[in-house]
């Protein structure tokens, strides 16, 4: 896996059903980006309760879903950075990445943790709220990270993988699972047992089980 371009953004202020909405998914490519145990440095996060934070420090997604959802939304002007991710990473692949596993990113060390769960900042950034379904129904969604070695990364860095989970399941899975009605218990074992997710998820996570 390859790096194509690391993103950033200051906080952008829009007027989203006749109130004002702060959000920082407006990302624009920069030559590099440092990524700090709580956060990726200088990317000012406008919700702390939902971004930023241990684990879910910095944002991947991968270049290769970009032609699919051009595919979509023709009209809109194309960027990397588009989705909000602070990485756009080719060849990144959620069903072959396992939540816990670890990477060397530059000269960052970085453990797979959470999916990517649509809020309605992206329908504004798309100018739909439709594409909170899509892109749930896609199930590619890329992927949080927790920064286990602090460091920068730049385009053209590798993503190397460093140490696979044990006992574990795809980002795929995962995130199917988060929004499955009927969820699959050996798989929701396996997860609320993963100390790559923060505990209170995994709490949450256990009251499904059977």
């Amino acid at each position: 896996m390859e790096i194509i371009s690391t993103n950033i953004a200051n906080p952008t202020t829009v007027m989203w059903r006749g109130r004002e909405v702060t959000t920082g998914i407006y990302k624009k490519a920069v030559d590099s980006i440092f990524l700090g145990r709580d956060g990726v440095k200088d990317d000012k996060v406008a919700d702390l309760r939902v971004h930023g934070g241990e684990f879910k420090a910095c944002y991947l997604f991968s270049a290769d879903q970009y032609p699919y959802w051009k595919s979509l939304y023709p009209q809109l002007e194309w960027e990397w950075g588009m989705f909000g991710e602070n990485l756009t990473v080719k060849g990144l692949n959620e069903t072959d990445i396992l939540v816990g596993d670890i990477y060397r990113i530059g000269k960052a060390l970085v453990q797979i943790t959470q999916p990517r769960e649509p809020c309605y900042k992206l329908g504004i950034k798309f100018d739909t709220q439709i594409i909170l379904e899509q892109f749930i129904e896609r199930g590619f969604p890329g992927t949080y990270i927790r920064i286990m070695e602090e460091g920068e990364v730049k385009a053209s860095d590798k993503m190397v993988l460093v140490e696979k989970a044990e006992d574990s399941i795809s980002t795929a899975e995962f995130y199917k699972l988060l929004f499955s009605n009927s969820k699959d218990q050996e798989k929701l074992k396996r997860i609320v047992r993963n100390e790559a997710l923060p505990e209170g998820k995994r709490a949450r996570l256990a009251l499904f089980l059977t």
